[in-house]
C-alpha cells in the first residue's frame, strides 16, 4: 500500500512536470485594440503614425506582457495593467518625454550628447542604455546607483 501511494505520487508528479511547461509560456498575436488602454494611449502619443509589426501578448504563471514591435525596429513591452516595462528603440534615440527629466539630466551631464536608446523599469530600478553603449541605473527615486560599460 505504501509503494503504492508513493508510485502515484511520482507518477503525478512527473505528469505536472511534463504538462506544466506547455501551459507556462502562452504567446499570442493580439491587435492594440485588445491590449490595455494605458498601453493604447502610449503607442499613439509616442509612436504615432508607426507601423506595427507584430503584437502579442505572453502570458505565464505570475505575469502577463504585452509587446509591440514596429517595423522601424523599436520595440516597446507593457505590464498587464498597461503600463510600460521596457522601450527600445535600437536605432534611434527614445521619443521625447519617455525618460524622465531627472534621469535625462543626469544622462546629459555626464556624457553630454548621449541619447537614450532604450529604457527598461521594474519595482525597484531603471536602466537606460545610451548610443555610446553605456548603461546607467537609478533607482526608483531617479538617483544613479551604477553605471556598466
Amino acid at each position: 500500500m505504501k509503494n503504492t501511494r508513493k508510485m502515484m505520487a511520482f507518477l503525478i508528479g512527473i505528469t505536472l512536470l511534463t504538462i506544466s511547461p506547455a501551459y507556462a509560456d502562452h504567446d499570442r498575436a493580439v491587435t492594440t485594440e485588445q491590449m490595455p488602454r494605458q498601453a493604447q494611449e502610449f503607442i499613439a502619443r509616442y509612436f504615432p503614425g508607426e507601423k506595427i509589426a507584430y503584437a502579442k501578448k505572453e502570458s505565464d504563471f505570475f505575469e502577463v506582457i504585452y509587446e509591440v514591435m514596429f517595423t522601424n525596429g523599436s520595440k516597446v513591452e507593457f505590464r498587464r495593467n498597461g503600463a510600460w516595462k521596457e522601450v527600445d528603440c535600437r536605432y534611434s534615440s527614445l521619443p521625447a518625454g519617455i525618460v524622465s527629466m531627472p534621469i535625462e539630466t543626469k544622462v546629459q551631464e555626464l556624457y553630454p550628447g548621449a541619447a537614450v536608446i532604450k529604457i527598461e523599469r521594474d519595482k525597484q530600478e531603471v536602466e537606460v542604455k545610451l548610443n555610446n553603449g553605456m548603461e546607467l541605473t537609478f533607482d526608483r527615486s531617479h538617483n544613479l546607483i551604477g553605471i556598466d560599460d
